[in-house]
């Protein structure tokens, strides 16, 4: 089990106070969750510019030390994905650590695949040699994130076409996989995945919610806007977390569906009704 944060924005923003300073920012997260599990096993950060995704890790707790809140502090963009850790497989180090990259790519995980010892014989037999070859740490996490690479090289989906669609295929074979190697035992599947250019995941049996921000306002927590604004143009923010952060009124995103998050039409849910 993890904790998850995705940003997603018309215009560059600085996001330290959800992620510092906010009643349950994920620095808060990592030393307890709502529900009163820790997530100290590792912390990422991920910002995008035109030169591509920046991605500082850490494999100690996001509340030790001040490493985590001056990585916030540094994050201006207008898109952002944060990850703190509770480790299920694979132990606390570095190359476990979400989140994962792979050139303009970037994806984090929030869940666990049942059965994945069965499993990771199977992924890697169908993971093209450089994913393969790429694979540095233990968790399923990354292993699910170079078997999705893994379908785009071979053509069997087309993300630059249909985003959505290779997310949906990615789900149906992970789901798959445990059903065959682990019958009956839950899969935790929620991920956060970008190109650098568009925002998109799954809810898959694990806690997921978005608050849509139209317009400049300013913060409930330092009391001014995060933006240097154009006036030229319409301000708008979705963020997705595993947790309410803030006191705005969070909505949740419905177990067994994939998302993406667009600046003009808010977050585009589809339900994946054959798992419900």
């Amino acid at each position: 089990m993890c904790r998850l944060y995705g940003f997603y924005a018309t215009e560059p923003t600085k996001v330290e106070c959800t992620l510092v300073h906010a009643q349950n920012a994920l620095i808060a997260q990592s030393l307890s969750d709502l529900s009163g599990y820790d997530h100290a096993h590792g912390w990422g950060v991920a910002t995008f510019d035109e030169d591509g995704p920046d991605i500082e890790r850490q494999a100690w707790a996001a509340y030790h030390g001040e490493h985590f809140a001056r990585a916030a502090a540094k994050a201006y963009s207008r898109l952002v994905i944060a990850h703190v850790r509770r480790a299920t497989v694979g132990g606390a180090a570095i190359e476990n650590t979400h989140p994962f990259s792979d050139g303009k790519w970037v994806f984090a995980h929030n869940g666990t695949v049942p059965g994945f010892a069965d499993i990771r014989p199977v992924l890697l037999d169908h993971m093209g040699a450089r994913h393969r070859n790429a694979v540095k740490g233990e968790t399923d996490s990354e292993h699910v994130f170079r078997y999705f690479l893994s379908l785009i090289d071979a053509g069997t989906v087309d993300p630059e076409q249909n985003l959505l669609g290779a997310m949906e295929r990615l789900v149906a074979d992970v789901v798959a996989l445990a059903q065959t190697h682990a019958p009956g035992k839950k899969l935790g599947l929620n991920i956060i995945l970008s190109d650098g250019e568009r925002l998109v995941g799954t809810r898959f049996n694990r806690s997921l919610y978005f608050v849509d921000r139209k317009g400049v306002y300013d913060c409930e927590i330092c009391g001014f806007p995060h933006i240097h604004h154009d006036p030229d143009t319409e301000y708008r923010a979705i963020v997705v977390a595993s947790e309410p952060v803030t006191h705005e009124d969070w909505i949740e995103i419905p177990n067994h569906s994939i998302w993406q998050l667009d600046t003009d039409n808010g977050i585009n849910i589809h339900n994946l009704t054959e798992y419900a």
